[in-house]
């Protein structure tokens, strides 16, 4: 049986702001994002199905006022699909267990570290600490989250 699922009672729990944005596909305003000047060690993952998304070792200041990465920290649990709803072609980003609205994917990220910008709603996410990935069950990624902010 698969960890990561999609839930009911967790998209019952969640703030509206996070509803419009993971099941609406809808962008929280750029800079207001929870996550976006966060800078301590640790992973990201959907607020729905508690599927791993992100590693905080993979995060950058970009300037676009979302959160950005350069990866995901577990290809897997991305989609990514095609989104023509603003006239232009683009690239949405979704999680694959828990079928999330995450932000989408662009390829203007730093070239050094493989030119991907992962765009990514805060509201989609929550952020679980690198002290706290063993007991909740995310130890494994503990590797991939190193000490660097």
């Amino acid at each position: 049986m698969d960890r990561f699922v999609r839930h009911p009672a967790a998209i019952a729990r969640l703030t509206p702001e996070q509803h419009r944005v993971t099941q609406l596909s809808g962008t929280e305003m750029p800079g207001t994002g929870a996550y976006l000047h966060n800078k301590e060690p640790g992973i990201y993952v959907d607020i729905v199905s508690g599927e791993p998304l992100f590693a905080s070792s993979d995060k950058y200041e970009s300037g676009c006022g979302w959160p950005s990465f350069t990866k995901p920290i577990e290809p897997a649990n991305v989609m990514e699909l095609s989104d023509e709803s603003l006239g232009r072609v683009r690239t949405e980003v979704r999680s694959a267990h828990g079928d999330s609205h995450l932000g989408h994917v662009f390829t203007d990220g730093p070239r050094d570290r493989g030119g991907l910008r992962y765009c990514i709603n805060s509201a989609s996410l929550r952020f679980i600490h690198r002290d706290d990935m063993e007991k909740e069950g995310y130890g494994a990624y503990l590797d991939q989250v190193g000490d660097k902010p």
